[in-house]
This record gives C-alpha cells, sequence and structure tokens, in this order.
C-alpha cells in the first residue's frame, strides 16, 4: 500500500513539474517573440458574434494592422472559417475591420476554409506559395505563439511572431493560457 501512494505522489509531482514547464515556455516564446520584416502578416483566426469580431479577434486585426502601418509586411492574410455562431467568416470579418481602418482591399487576402488553428497555417502555406511569399510574421494571444510556432515548422511557414493580450478580458486570457497547457503537450506528443 505504501508503495501505491509513492507510486501516486511521484505522478503528481512529475505533472507539476512538466505543467510548469510547459507554461513557462509558452510565457517565454510570447514575450522574447520578436518580428521581422516579412513578404505577409497572417492574422489567425477567432470568435465572430454574428457578424462582429470578438475582441480576441479585434486585437488580433488591430495588431496586425500596426504592423501593417509600419511597413513589416506589404499583405495582411485574414484566416478562419464560419463556425457555429457566426454569420460570416473570421476572414471576412477581419477583411471588413481592416477595410473599416482604411487599408486597401489590394493587400488583404482571405483564407476561409479552415476550421482549426493547424489548418489556418496549412491553408496560409498555400497562399503564400501561390504569391510567392517566403516569410510572416503570425499575430495571435501571446498564449497561443508557442504552439502556433511549432505548427508554422510542420507546414514550412518561415515566420516571427506577434502576440496580443486583451487586457479588459484578463480572466479569458488566464482561462486560454491554462487550456494552451495540455494542447501545447498534445502537439508534442501528436504532432497536430
Amino acid at each position: 500500500m505504501k508503495m501505491i501512494w509513492k507510486v501516486i505522489a511521484a505522478l503528481i509531482c512529475l505533472g507539476i513539474i512538466i505543467t510548469a514547464a510547459l507554461g513557462l515556455t509558452i510565457y517565454n516564446f510570447a514575450h522574447n517573440s520578436k518580428v521581422q520584416k516579412s513578404d505577409c502578416i497572417v492574422v489567425l483566426g477567432c470568435s465572430v458574434y454574428g457578424e462582429t469580431p470578438s475582441p480576441f479577434l479585434k486585437w488580433r486585426t488591430d495588431e496586425a494592422y500596426r504592423l501593417y502601418k509600419e511597413g513589416y509586411g506589404k499583405y495582411i492574410i485574414a484566416s478562419g472559417g464560419k463556425g457555429p455562431g457566426e454569420n460570416i467568416s473570421e476572414a471576412e470579418a477581419v477583411r471588413r475591420y481592416l477595410m473599416e481602418k482604411g487599408m486597401d482591399e489590394k493587400n488583404i487576402i482571405k483564407e476561409e476554409a479552415s476550421t482549426s488553428t493547424m489548418e489556418n497555417l496549412d491553408n496560409c502555406k498555400d497562399i503564400m506559395d501561390n504569391m510567392k511569399f517566403n516569410t510572416a510574421i503570425v499575430v495571435s494571444n501571446n498564449y497561443h505563439l508557442k504552439r502556433a510556432s511549432l505548427m508554422t515548422k510542420k507546414v514550412n511557414i518561415k515566420a516571427s511572431f506577434s502576440g496580443v493580450y486583451v487586457t479588459p478580458y484578463k480572466s479569458h486570457e488566464t482561462y486560454g493560457f491554462i487550456r494552451e497547457i495540455p494542447a501545447l503537450l498534445k502537439f508534442y506528443i501528436l504532432r497536430r
């Protein structure tokens, strides 16, 4: 019986160590990321409420637009399909929001067939190949960047990363960070 408790205690300790290591990896990647001038800027999809971008999607799009205005990329690829409760695709919501900000539509490219981050990036890679783009800046929430970086490597996108932290939604950010820990572990194990 004593041995069982030792094994349980060891497994709990191992779980804590793995969780802490993954959390630190996620945090450090986001805070050490530096953008590099690239051929395009990819906005990873996020929820749309009917036809309105969620706050997370707005902040991602604002960051992409800032990078575009500062000359880090000539094109923005808006990615994301249409999910439950969404009247338009996430890509279309990003396109509309960018145009409201004054961006020229010819510099916005939509990828609206995807339903996951992996599909976002895989489909963006196809667009990049067709457009002869070699490099990208990937924009998402800070907690999402580490896993996105592993996915870009898997689909052969040469990328730098820029993240956002949506301060009015700290509880959502915390939840996203916590949820990202098992998602990152799953990616390390399954490579998807």
